[in-house]
């Protein structure tokens, strides 16, 4: 009988071991993780990006010395910013900036800080140069455009205004309001 009740209290006894073991052994609940969004953005250091047409020639050249696309933002972020492109007309022009951004969804580049554009237009023996603070580039229809003042110059020639639309298709430079200029007839 002892020998019985010696088997009993050995069986409860493992039972109760192994229970206390299992307990202490037992992995703790996982804790519910949310993930936010796992798209991270992109980042890069002296990049030139390269947009070109459909027969695979550059349309325009952008270097800059940072780009940086944040989550969930409709735009990608430009630091001292060089741009640089060719008219239908094969004119070249070029642009600096101390900040960019490439907008998603459309065609725009869009230049802020000390905006300082330069063009080589064909026939012309001086350069056109245009300043201002902001100014935008539509890839797709060809406009450049600003709404703020803006100082031309070309073949020595002065203009002071508040918004220019600069048509490269049509070859129009157009000035929105509040012309200044100082204009020297050649001789």
């Amino acid at each position: 009988m002892i020998y019985r009740i010696f088997a009993v209290l050995t069986v409860v006894a493992v039972l109760i071991g192994s229970l206390l073991l299992a307990r202490q052994n037992r992995a703790p609940e996982a804790a519910t993780v949310q993930r936010a969004d796992t798209s991270e953005g992109y980042s890069a250091r002296d990049a030139q990006l390269i947009e070109t047409g459909a027969n695979g020639l550059p349309l325009y050249t952008i270097n800059a010395a940072s780009i940086r696309q944040l989550p969930r933002e409709d735009r990608v972020q430009l630091t001292q910013v060089g741009l640089a492109f060719q008219d239908p007309s094969g004119d070249r022009w070029s642009a600096t900036a101390d900040r960019g951004a490439i907008v998603h969804g459309t065609q725009e580049v869009e230049l802020t800080g000390n905006v300082q554009v330069s063009a080589a237009l064909q026939g012309s023996h001086a350069p056109i140069q245009i300043r201002t603070d902001t100014l935008t580039f539509d890839t797709h229809t060809d406009l450049v455009s600003t709404a703020d003042p803006v100082a031309l110059e070309w073949a020595g020639q002065k203009l002071d205004a508040t918004g220019l639309i600069v048509n490269l298709k049509a070859h129009r430079l157009q000035l929105e309001s509040k012309v200044h200029a100082i204009v020297t007839p050649s001789h």
